[in-house]
């Protein structure tokens, strides 16, 4: 069964290296593929003002990052069977930090894309890397998704969201 994907693109800075919209819907595809039918999020690609001071107001770090993820809650009362319980929630990607990024680790540019795509929806789904174990079984999702989609591994060479 196809899933029914709703994306909500939003650019907000200039054209970094920005995949088109249809590599972006394939990604977060790859993601739900066995973990929903349908879903609705956001992605808005930023500046580094606009992601710092996000990433200052809901994370206390002053600087801008990669990729910030504001996962929808369900408001009480509301069943899961509810149309709205398929919006998963919000990604905002700082296209200029996943340019400098995959620069300075020396990996190709839409491989980082994919990667903070994938990483991101993963947070929308509630997948986290506070501990260890959370963090390995993030990583190893990570990877297989990653690598479904023809990318290498994403941390074979470095940690590159060790702030998050």
């Amino acid at each position: 069964m196809a899933i029914e994907l709703d994306l909500d693109l939003q650019i907000a800075a200039e054209d970094a290296g920005l995949p088109a919209r249809p590599r972006l819907e394939r990604w977060v595809m790859a993601v739900l593929e066995g973990r929903r039918e349908r879903a609705a999020l956001t992605i808005r690609v930023v500046d580094p003002d606009e992601s710092r001071a996000l990433n200052r107001q809901y994370r206390g770090f002053d600087k801008p990052t990669n990729v910030l993820s504001f996962p929808f809650e369900l408001p009480p009362g509301l069943s899961p069977d509810d149309p709205i319980a398929d919006l998963l929630g919000d990604l905002v990607i700082c296209a200029e930090v996943v340019r400098l990024e995959a620069l300075e680790q020396g990996k190709d540019g839409l491989a980082h894309w994919a990667h903070m795509v994938v990483h991101g929806v993963l947070h929308l789904l509630d997948y986290d890397h506070m501990t260890e174990s959370d963090a390995a079984e993030m990583e190893a999702l990570e990877t297989a998704i990653l690598g479904g989609l023809g990318f290498p591994h994403p941390y074979e060479h470095q940690d590159d969201l060790e702030d998050h």
